[in-house]
């Protein structure tokens, strides 16, 4: 009965995958990578995402080690606040980017005092994806913290390590696997993101079309170039979360290896 649970299941989850490249030859996806406007969108879905994803992991690493391995009043609120995007419709996570950060938002005239333009701009984009994707991480990591013995976090310190050095040199190599797995979530969704892109960044050729925007302004011109070019976008996605989670995990086992001066927490 598992066995036949887990085969539908796997079944529905391969069966759009599967028709989409049944309906797309390989000459189709080649012959995709030739159209400028196709090699546009994928270069700013791979810059945005990139860029959303160094913010995401430099200010979501730090926010996860302090929610997960400490206790303290508010915590459980701060914690529903960050999983909050989670469930928001893509829609009013794009209205509220505006509502933020456009001209007549909460920081308009602010931001236009200085000169700054954010609303339909790549950087946009960016706080886009970061808004949406960022829980996926964050989550992630709060639970591979706390998975971290705190009587090693504590030998560390008794030993002579300061905070810095006991994140980097405990918590980190421990914890690696859960930020390399949440890495990869948060990565594949920036990279898949849609409904807050539009509404707050546009879909301008060159600009603000990432590649699920170009799959939809294709689909009203021609359904056939529209395959070709989700299917290329699966290629794409593939290639390059294989990519983000090893380089993910090569970093973080590289960066925090130990050294021979790092304190042991052995008796």
């Amino acid at each position: 009965m598992l066995a036949l649970a887990a085969a539908i299941a796997f079944a529905f989850l391969l069966l759009p995958i599967v028709a989409l490249f049944l309906r797309v030859a390989p000459n189709d996806l080649i012959g995709g990578l030739g159209s400028e406007e196709v090699r546009d969108a994928l270069l700013v879905s791979l810059k945005t995402s990139a860029i959303a994803h160094v913010i995401v992991l430099l200010v979501g690493t730090p926010v996860a080690y302090l929610l997960g391995t400490r206790s303290f009043r508010g915590r459980g609120l701060l914690i529903t606040l960050i999983e909050l995007p989670l469930v928001l419709p893509p829609a009013v996570a794009g209205i509220g980017l505006l509502a933020a950060f456009g001209r007549r938002g909460l920081l308009g005239d602010e931001l236009e005092a200085l000169g700054v333009r954010i609303p339909f701009t790549q950087t946009a984009v960016v706080l886009a994806i970061v808004f949406v994707a960022s829980p996926f991480y964050v989550r992630q990591a709060i639970a591979a913290f706390a998975s971290v013995d705190r009587t090693l976090l504590d030998a560390s310190r008794t030993l002579g390590s300061g905070p810095a050095r006991t994140f980097r040199r405990v918590a980190l190599p421990l914890a690696a696997g859960g930020l390399a797995a949440g890495s990869s979530l948060a990565f594949a969704r920036g990279l898949g993101e849609f409904g807050a892109t539009i509404l707050f960044a546009g879909s301008f050729p060159g600009v603000t079309r990432t590649a699920p925007l170009a799959i939809y302004a294709e689909l009203d011109r021609s359904f056939d170039s529209a395959l070709a070019l989700g299917a290329l976008l699966v290629v794409v996605s593939v290639v390059v979360l294989v990519a983000v989670k090893a380089l993910t995990s090569w970093t973080l086992f590289g960066w925090t290896s130990p050294s021979p001066s790092a304190p042991s927490t052995s008796s």
